[in-house]
């Protein structure tokens, strides 16, 4: 290739680049716009990937219903799985359901238990979070996968460097997440001296969906509740 195509072809591609700031633009004003209505909620994760007829599918179903009975809202990726279960408790608890969908291979498709008026699709991942994170009052983790652990570290970090005001971060499954924190306690805290004690009060391990409950309740007693950043 000749050194006059090679610097076309970039050039295009910095074109391309620039025009996608709009596409950007319009995601975080149209998920502004939307989620700025929509209340008090709190943030389900979890896999896409669980059954209907796993325990963590029915355990999400559980929980979400049990918050909207508290007067929140819930908020998911939209998707199958945790996240079905999540729109699938708050709608049957006639609560606020809010999905953020994103298109992603073999696994992505919106669930049909989210308000209509509150099923927001995006194409980028870091504007989903920005939405994820600005418009809860608390992060119900579920097991998950990479995503999940993403959402769950992105949320501590924000927090930890005081980029955000803090929230509860709310593990729930000490079978599946009790390995994780012995060992971010062992080895990140007592080792290697990585993290600060501090770091980890906001991070609560339970199992049932009135440990969850009180949680929040103990921490909205305190604290308003306001979107963040």
């Amino acid at each position: 290739m000749k050194k006059e195509q090679r610097h076309k072809g970039w050039n295009e591609i910095k074109t391309n680049d620039s025009w996608a700031i709009f596409k950007i633009m319009g995601e975080f004003v149209n998920g502004f716009e939307k989620m700025s209505k929509i209340g008090p909620c709190v943030s389900i994760f979890g896999s896409a990937r669980t059954k209907t007829d796993d325990k963590y599918y029915q355990l999400a179903v559980d929980v979400a219903h049990k918050i909207v009975e508290h007067g929140y809202g819930v908020i998911t990726g939209g998707g199958p799985g945790i996240m079905e279960a999540g729109n699938k408790g708050a709608h049957l608890g006639g609560g606020t359901s809010v999905g953020l969908n994103i298109e992603l291979p073999f696994e992505q498709h919106d669930n049909p238990y989210i308000d209509s008026d509150k099923n927001l699709d995006f194409d980028y991942f870091f504007v989903r979070k920005v939405m994820f994170v600005k418009y809860s009052q608390g992060f119900v983790v579920m097991p998950g996968g990479f995503g999940t652990l993403d959402e769950l570290f992105e949320a501590i970090t924000l927090i930890q460097t005081k980029k955000i005001d803090k929230f509860p971060i709310i593990l729930v499954g000490t079978e599946f997440w009790g390995g994780l924190m012995d060992w971010v306690k062992s080895t990140l805290l007592s080792k290697f001296n990585n993290i600060s004690a501090g770091d980890l009060d906001l991070i609560h391990l339970v199992d049932t969906p009135d440990e969850i409950i009180t949680i929040l309740d103990k921490f909205y007693a305190e604290y308003n509740l306001s979107p963040n950043f």
